[in-house]
């Protein structure tokens, strides 16, 4: 394995995750949850947990993803923050 890759890769999935968080917008938010997926399946990849991977690239990345950005749709925004 090349460690250097797995050091930029873990600290993109770190930055996702604390943007994630502190990202006052709903679809961001979404938005940054899906890149955090993908640095995770890439970082399962590399680690060579194929199925791991799969399953978090279709369900993590994908399905989640979709779900929440269709939620942040349907809600109406109330204030201007």
């Amino acid at each position: 394995m090349i460690w250097q890759l797995d050091l930029i890769i873990l600290t993109c999935v770190i930055i996702c995750g604390i943007g994630a968080i502190m990202v006052k917008d709903l679809l961001g938010a979404a938005i940054l949850f899906g890149a955090y997926s993908f640095m995770m399946c890439l970082l399962w990849s590399i680690m060579g947990a194929v199925d791991v991977a799969f399953t978090e690239a279709s369900v993590g990345a994908g399905v989640s993803t979709v779900l929440f950005v269709a939620a942040v749709f349907r809600t109406s925004r109330r204030s201007k923050d």
